[in-house]
C-alpha cells in the first residue's frame, strides 16, 4: 500500500465529526423534508475522527452517542455495538430492528482472534416448496407473513453479550427504551421513509404514522410499543423473545393472516458462531462470513482484481471501473448458483475464494470491452440495512450489520410490538433443484455482510457498506480506495460509487445482456461516455449507493481512525 496519507489528513480536533445543518440540505418548511438533489451533492471532505480510547461509527448521531456513552461508562466495544444497534432499531426503523437478522465479525484482543456470528433465522417448519406450488406462487409475496423468517436480532444481542460483553443487557437497552417513551426528533434522511401509504399498510401506519399523521423531519417521534418489547428483553433476558409474549404475538398474527409460523419455529431458533473466511489482497487479509450470506462475493471480486495492476490506474477512471464491473459480473453469476444455507446444500467456499479459481475466472475479463454474456464457473463439487462498527480501549473491535431486508421489511407490525417483521424469506428460490430453494427450517440467502481486515494476524480495519445486492460491490470499491489508492478511511467512503445491475440472482432471476451501470453524482459525462464506448449500458439516472462506516487501527500507540458516510445522517464519535 502507498504510505498512509491519512496519518497527515486525518487529524480531527473534535471527537465528533458532524456536518453543519447547511451542508445537510435546505429545510423546506411546508413539508419538513430535504432536497435530495442537494443530499447527493453534499460534503465530500469530512475529517477522519482520530482517538485512542474508543469509537463508535453509525448512520445516526443519537445511536453513535449512546454507544459512546457505554464505552465511557466501562463497557467494551461489544456492549457499545448492542446499545447502538438497539438505538438504531428505534431511530432508523425502516432499515433494522427486532424484526430482523444480525451478523457480526468480532476481534477479541485477549484471544488475538476473530469470531463470526450468524444470527439469521429460518423459515417455518410448515413452509415448503410444495406448499408454495399448491398456492400457485411463482415467487414469495413481499408484503405477507409468507415472507417471514424467524428474526435473529435478539439472539445475536444475547450471543454477543453473554460471550464477550461486560455490562448486563438491561443496561445496553436502557437508552433505546427511554428514547422510545420520551421521543426523539427525526433526522433528515430517515424521516423520508415515514412517508408511505398508511391505507396500504395499516399495521405499519398504526405505529409509525400515529393518529394518521406522517411524521416529518424534526418532529418528535415516540414508539411505546417498541419500548415495551425491549423492556421484556431487559427484564426477562433475550430468550424471552423466542419463548414468551413476543413470539406469541407474532405467531398469533401469522395464524390469523395466512402465515406458517408456529411457536416451535421460535423455540427452535439458535444463533451460530462461525469461522470467518478470508482471502489476501496485496498483503492484507480481507475477512467475510461464509454463506448463507454473500460476503465471499467481495472476496471473489478482489481476487480477480488482484490479477490486474489497479494501483497504476487513476482512481474511478473508466479503465479502473471497467475491470471492477467485469469482476463483479463473474462473481455474481457464481453467487446466483452456489450461495445458500450450507446445511442444505454443497457450497464450495474454499474453491470459490481460491487464487487458482480467481485466475481462471479473470481470464474472461477483457480490459477493453464489456462482456454481454456471463456464466457461472464450474467448481468441483462432491455431488435500503444498517452497518455500524465500534472499538474500545482494550483493543476489541466489532463489525456489525443488521437488517429487516427491504424498506420496512414486510411492512407488517404484529399486534402492537413496535417493530416491523423482516421479509427475508422472499430470497428463497421456488425452483426444484436450486440450492437456495424454499424448504422447512432453512436459512435463506442473505445480502447483509460485515467485513474486517487484518495484516500479519493483527487487526487493521473494521468496515462495511450496507445496501442489499450492492454490498460486495461496495466492499470491493472501498478496499481498492484504501489499499490501491492510499485513501484515508473517511475518504474511502466519500468517493463516488458505481453500481452494476442485471446479474443473475440466488432467487432465480437470470442475467440480462451485460446489465446496466448506475453512477452517483461526481462522475463526469466524459467518463460515462468512455464506459459506454467500452460496451457498458449506462443508465441516465443517478442515485446514492450504500452506507459506509469504518474504523482503521494503528499501533504504537494504539489509535483509531473513524470514517462515516456523508450519504447518511450519521457520525463517527470517539474519545
Amino acid at each position: 500500500m502507498k504510505r498512509r496519507e491519512f496519518l497527515q489528513l486525518a487529524g480531527a480536533s473534535s471527537a465528533y465529526a458532524m456536518m453543519s445543518a447547511s451542508a445537510h440540505a435546505a429545510f423546506e418548511e411546508e413539508t419538513g423534508m430535504i432536497d435530495m438533489d442537494k443530499v447527493r451533492n453534499r460534503n465530500q471532505n469530512r475529517s477522519t475522527v482520530v482517538c485512542t480510547n474508543g469509537i463508535v461509527c453509525a448512520s445516526q448521531p443519537l445511536a453513535a452517542m449512546v454507544g459512546l456513552d457505554i464505552l465511557k461508562n466501562g463497557g467494551n466495544a461489544i456492549d457499545a455495538a448492542i446499545c447502538t444497534n438497539a438505538m438504531l432499531g428505534l431511530v432508523e426503523p425502516a432499515s433494522n430492528g427486532l424484526g430482523g437478522d444480525l451478523f457480526a465479525i468480532v476481534w477479541i484482543e485477549q484471544d488475538k482472534k476473530l469470531y463470526g456470528l450468524n444470527a439469521s433465522g429460518r423459515s417455518p417448519y410448515e413452509w415448503r416448496l410444495k406448499d408454495a406450488a399448491d398456492m400457485g406462487l411463482e415467487s414469495i409475496p413481499f408484503w405477507s407473513p409468507l415472507s417471514w423468517t424467524v428474526p435473529g436480532c435478539a439472539s445475536g444481542w444475547g450471543a454477543l453479550s453473554e460471550c464477550f460483553g461486560k455490562k448486563p443487557l438491561a443496561d445496553l437497552l436502557a437508552a433505546a427504551i427511554d428514547y422510545s417513551k420520551e421521543g426523539f426528533p427525526l433526522s433528515p434522511l430517515i424521516s423520508r421513509s415515514f412517508d408511505f401509504d398508511g391505507r396500504e399498510y395499516p399495521t405499519l401506519a398504526e405505529t409509525f404514522q400515529p393518529n394518521g399523521d406522517v411524521p416529518r423531519y424534526g418532529d418528535l417521534f415516540k414508539n411505546p410499543g417498541l419500548g415495551r418489547s425491549m423492556e421484556i428483553l431487559a427484564t426477562e433476558g433475550w430468550r424471552a423473545y423466542y419463548e414468551g409474549e413476543i413470539a406469541d404475538r407474532i405467531v398469533k398474527y401469522s395464524d390469523e393472516n395466512g402465515g406458517r409460523f408456529s411457536k416451535r419455529d421460535f423455540e427452535a431458533h439458535a444463533f451460530m458462531w462461525v469461522d470467518p473466511v478470508s482471502s489476501s489482497y496485496r498483503g492484507y487479509d480481507v475477512w467475510e462470513l461464509p454463506p448463507n450470506g454473500q460476503g465471499i462475493a467481495a472476496l471473489q471480486i478482489l481476487n480477480m482484481l488482484e490479477t490486474f495492476d489497479i494501483g497504476s490506474l487513476e482512481a474511478n477512471s473508466a479503465e479502473h471501473l471497467h475491470l471492477f464491473v467485469e469482476a463483479k459480473k463473474l462473481a455474481f453469476e457464481d453467487r446466483a448458483i452456489y450461495y445458500a444455507d450450507p446445511q442444505f446444500a454443497d457450497v464450495p467456499v474454499e474453491w470459490l475464494i481460491s487464487k487458482e479459481y480467481a485466475k481462471e475466472r479473470a481470464r474472461f475479463i477483457d480490459p477493453r470491452r464489456a462482456a454481454t454474456e456471463v456464466g457461472a464457473g464450474d467448481p468441483q463439487l462432491d455431488s435500503d440495512t444498517i452497518y455500524m462498527t465500534a472499538a474500545d480501549n482494550e483493543g476489541n473491535m466489532i463489525s456489525l450489520i443488521q437488517s429487516i431486508f427491504l424498506d420496512w421489511g414486510s411492512r407488517i407490525v404484529p399486534n402492537g410490538l413496535g417493530f416491523p417483521m423482516q421479509n427475508r424469506g422472499v430470497s428463497f428460490a421456488l425452483a426444484e433443484g436450486h440450492r437456495n430453494r424454499l424448504d422447512a427450517h432453512k436459512r435463506p440467502f442473505h445480502t447483509i455482510i460485515p467485513a474486517f481486515m487484518t495484516k500479519d494476524g493483527r487487526p487493521v480495519w473494521s468496515f462495511g457498506v450496507m445496501g442489499g445486492d450492492f454490498q460486495p460491490q461496495g466492499h470491493a470499491q472501498v478496499v481498492m480506495n484504501v489499499v490501491d489508492f492510499g485513501m484515508s478511511p473517511q475518504q474511502a467512503g466519500e468517493q463516488p460509487r458505481l453500481r452494476h445491475f442485471g446479474s443473475s440472482s440466488p432467487w432465480g432471476a437470470i442475467a440480462g445482456k451485460g446489465g446496466s451501470l448506475q453512477f452517483e453524482e461526481h462522475f463526469s459525462d466524459g467518463l460515462k461516455s468512455r464506459m459506454a464506448e467500452m460496451g457498458h449500458d449506462v443508465m441516465d439516472s443517478v442515485a446514492a449507493h450504500g452506507g459506509y462506516q469504518s474504523i482503521w487501527r494503528q499501533e504504537g500507540p494504539r489509535r483509531y481512525f473513524g470514517g462515516s458516510d456523508p450519504r447518511k445522517d450519521g457520525m463517527a464519535a470517539g474519545y
